[in-house]
């Protein structure tokens, strides 16, 4: 069993009625907020189809509103600076979510500082930005 397990996020999905064909109501959270509030998933019918078909479905109707899902975002291309012989990624590049969970994951570690930087505590290593990315931090 594995021992080293976190959780990301979840979804929670409930009946609201019985029937052959009940609604669901549908609520995501992620790491640090909710995503999107409750949503209504209508007339799902029981029975017709695997429980991972109610899931995606309901899913789909959490981030978008409807049964269709939306495009899968692009990778995160954030620059990686040089100064000298340090690498770093300037937070203000970084877009939310991702900006709020790496400054979340960063808080107590160091940056590196350089004296002719208007704003040098908004850089993070570039090693830690990547073991960010990749889930090593």
């Amino acid at each position: 069993m594995e021992t080293n397990v976190s959780t990301l996020w979840t979804a929670n999905i409930g009946r609201l009625e019985r029937g052959a064909t009940p609604d669901y109501v549908v609520q995501l959270c992620e790491d640090i907020y909710e995503h999107g509030g409750k949503n209504i998933l209508h007339a799902h019918p029981r029975y017709a189809s695997s429980a991972f078909d109610l899931i995606a479905r309901a899913l789909a109707v959490a981030l978008t509103g409807t049964e269709e899902l939306p495009r899968c975002p692009e990778p995160l291309s954030i620059p990686i600076h040089h100064s000298g012989d340090t690498s770093y990624a300037r937070l203000g590049e970084i877009p939310e979510p991702a900006a709020t969970l790496f400054r979340k994951r960063i808080e107590y570690l160091g940056c590196p500082v350089k004296g002719d930087d208007p704003t040098p505590m908004q850089r993070a290593y570039a090693s830690d930005w990547l073991d960010f990315l990749t889930s090593r931090r």
